[in-house]
């Protein structure tokens, strides 16, 4: 069964599937090895990652396209992709569309902000007009290759317009063809529950968790029953890396060692073996000779 096709099977199911934000192979490589069915690849966490820059329409669309290929060559999971605005009008989204899906991205999402797009929990947001959006869908149904890959479309007309506008363009853009909807920031639970309530048995709906955003954070349990198929978490686990980096580097800073944090990291054999060292090795071995290191894990040099 094709990513794209496994992606559509786990959306049927009577609980949300979770799905991590993840920004390269290795946090890919983590989310599969905790065992969650799907990963989201964030444009935000691209632009922390790769840019050390806000989530502010700085990445570019190959920027995203490499991320895609570097974590399809690693991990085995459906892959939900941030495509921001398509880099674009129509054309580019499919662009966008074709080049995303050639990379590994089994769903892609587009939304109706303006260039340069933001983080959709920062203020001061603008959207192109429905009409335009309308066309974007259609563009991105009508580029992709596999007919299971999921056209996500993304309004964030709620900070802009209002509540009423984003439920009217999250009827148009499912009319034009989207296969899953994602209406940003809701602000209230009531919110969360007229949406679920407006789109119930039409199209699959995505919930996004974002620790100090707009919309109320509710447990994965409790989205299920309000209704949502998928809930995400774009950018946590980054932010969670961060947040221990600068407490490990300010404690090397103040010890000139890493004693104090031996049981909370990785030795070298550990991160190898998280990494799958023993399996490149056999696999070498097959190929290697004998003046090859990766043939003989004795010879094998880690530094």
């Amino acid at each position: 069964m094709s990513h794209a096709r496994q992606l559509r099977e786990l959306l049927k199911s009577e609980s949300p599937v979770l799905a991590p934000g993840c920004f390269d192979a290795l946090s890919a490589l983590l989310i599969e090895q905790a065992g969650f069915k799907v990963a989201y690849v964030s444009g935000g966490n691209i632009a922390f990652s790769k840019l050390g820059r806000p989530d502010i329409g700085l990445v570019s669309m190959a920027e995203v396209v490499d991320t895609i290929e570097y974590i399809r060559e690693r991990v085995n999971l459906p892959l939900v992709v941030d495509a921001d605005t398509g880099f674009g009008n129509a054309l580019n989204v499919q662009r966008t569309v074709k080049l995303f899906e050639r990379a590994g991205a089994n769903a892609i999402q587009l939304e109706d902000q303006s260039m340069p797009k933001r983080c959709g929990h920062l203020k001061g947001k603008k959207v192109i007009s429905q009409d335009e959006m309308v066309g974007k869908v259609k563009a991105a149904v009508d580029a992709r290759q596999d007919q299971d890959t999921i056209i996500l479309a993304r309004t964030d007309a709620i900070a802009v317009e209002g509540f009423e506008a984003a439920l009217e363009r999250a009827h148009a853009y499912v009319e034009a063809g989207a296969d899953m909807l994602f209406v940003e920031a809701p602000q209230s639970l009531q919110e969360m529950q007229t949406i679920c309530e407006q789109f119930a048995g039409k199209v699959p709906l995505l919930a996004n968790m974002v620790e100090g955003g707009a919309t109320p954070i509710k447990s994965a349990f409790e989205l299920g029953k309000l209704g949502f198929s998928l809930v995400i978490f774009p950018g946590a686990l980054n932010r969670a890396y961060t947040f221990m980096a600068k407490d490990f580097l300010q404690s090397i800073k103040q010890d000139g060692a890493t004693a104090a944090w031996a049981g909370r990291m990785y030795d070298v054999t550990g991160i190898n073996a998280l990494l799958g060292l023993d399996d490149i090795m056999s696999e070498s071995a097959k190929y290697g000779t004998e003046d090859d290191p990766l043939a003989d894990k004795k010879g094998f040099i880690v530094d």
